[in-house]
């Protein structure tokens, strides 16, 4: 597996795949340590959490270095994602067991209740984008239900892989608890059907999702999918359009762009769309662009050429169709996967900008007749993670939000995940969610008991 630095192009290390012998053996002692750690107390559960988060605060400029040199994320941004995993592991160590809590149901027995016991061995496979803030999403809830946890990592950051690992470690988690699998997506794949695995929960892409889910559903093992995003960032006509371009190039440009829960399509009113489309494209034409370790960079690169090339491609077949290239259009000239801050006008469904997700610095933007139209827009896409509706009037835009096919939808703010919330998406999307009471229930089995 190698590790290359995308503002320079450069390898960073190599790291040798784990042998067959080696996987198993891991997955054994996972086997082997979830007997006493899925009758833990759910104190010492959290021991181990409040120890993470102790050592990923301890441990943040490293950890945030890495991550840099790795997929490219501007430094401010990965100091803000490694506290944010601290924040993780801290919120499920506080709350997890009123989540799970047995809950009584009075019925004709004397007594009645259901609780939420662990499933066993998680498959977690995780993507570059947020190296350490995907995986942590997922563990946290995991483990303090009482389930251990296996990480494959995309193969681009196993440097990120291994740090979580010796996180866990370091915190006082018993071997095995949380491990990582250095190995190939093909081999992750067949991992779904092992004996060992209980579940499996995946953040990726569509394609990865339903490859997943055929492997689990042909094992009958449980699945969680957080997949692809084409967010609507719609943009009322009450909207103040200078103020709301401001938003939505923080909303596009979030970790280079990379982000499934980024604004990708911005669908604005017809009598603010002019004066926003020429706000929008000045402040993304404005961006500073450079070396993410610089605090002055706000856009960092890409984190591997190939996508790079997907992200053009797309560009470029959108404006062969009809949209208007306002700024950007093209990889900049420079060592690195750096591409230009791109504001497309005009873009119409059926183009690629507005039915395939974007994954890069690159705004699509569609008018529409009112917010009816809006709504209708906003819903006509295969995916469904999120949405943000943007008004000087609360109420108008809160009443949207029933009515848009989306798993968030943010009135006035940028979609987020929040550990006290739950996160994940509908249609193509995924299915399954994570974080919040609902995200911990996942990977339980919810038990009925019934006592007379």
């Amino acid at each position: 597996m190698h590790s290359v630095n995308p503002a320079t192009g450069s390898l960073l290390t190599d790291y040798p795949e784990l042998d067959e012998a080696t996987v198993e053996r891991r997955l054994a002692a996972a086997v082997t340590v979830f007997r006493a750690w899925s009758v833990a107390p759910f104190e010492e559960r959290a021991r181990v959490l409040r120890g993470a988060a102790q050592v990923l605060r301890r441990d943040r400029d490293r950890l945030a270095a890495l991550m840099i040199a790795e997929m490219g994320k501007p430094i401010a941004q990965a100091e803000s994602e490694v506290e944010k995993c601290a924040w993780v592991c801290e919120h499920f160590a506080e709350h997890a067991a009123r989540y799970l809590a047995p809950q009584v149901i009075a019925t004709d027995a004397t007594i009645s209740y259901v609780r939420f016991d662990p499933l066993g061995v998680l498959l977690a496979i995780m993507p570059w984008n947020f190296p350490l803030w995907q995986a942590f999403r997922a563990a946290a809830p995991a483990l303090m239900a009482g389930n251990v946890v296996v990480l494959k990592h995309a193969s681009n950051v196993p440097g990120s892989a291994l740090a979580i690992e010796q996180a866990f470690h370091d915190a006082g988690a018993p071997d095995g608890v949380f491990s990582t699998l250095l190995i190939s997506a093909k081999r992750a794949e067949a991992l779904v059907e092992h004996p060992a695995i209980a579940a499996v929960t995946l953040t990726g892409s569509e394609a990865a999702g339903i490859s997943i889910a055929r492997r689990a559903g042909g094992v009958l093992k449980k699945c969680v999918l957080e997949l692809g995003g084409s967010d609507a960032f719609v943009v009322l006509a009450n909207s103040d359009p200078d103020q709301v371009a401001a938003e939505a190039t923080a909303a596009r440009l979030i970790n280079n762009g990379q982000s499934c829960i980024a604004a990708k399509r911005f669908i604005v009113e017809a009598p603010v769309a002019e004066a926003f489309e020429r706000a929008f494209a000045e402040r993304m034409a404005a961006v500073r662009i450079g070396d993410p370790t610089d605090r002055a960079t706000q856009l960092g690169p890409l984190a591997r050429q190939d996508l790079m090339d997907v992200l053009h491609d797309q560009v470029a077949r959108t404006a062969a169709l009809g949209a208007r290239v306002l700024t950007g259009g093209k990889r900049l000239e420079r060592p690195g996967f750096f591409y230009a801050p791109t504001v497309l006008a005009r873009v119409e469904p059926g183009m690629p900008a507005f039915d395939e997700e974007t994954f890069g610095p690159v705004a699509a933007v569609t008018r529409a007749r009112d917010a009816d139209h809006a709504v209708e827009l906003a819903n006509r896409s295969v995916y469904g993670l999120g949405a943000s509706v943007w008004s000087r009037d609360r109420a108008r835009a809160e009443a949207l939000a029933p009515r848009i096919e989306a798993g968030s939808v943010f009135v006035n703010g940028m979609v987020k995940s929040d550990p006290r919330l739950p996160f994940g998406g509908v249609k193509h999307s995924g299915y399954g969610r994570e974080l919040s009471a609902l995200g911990i229930r996942e990977f339980v089995n919810q038990k009925t008991v019934w006592v007379k």
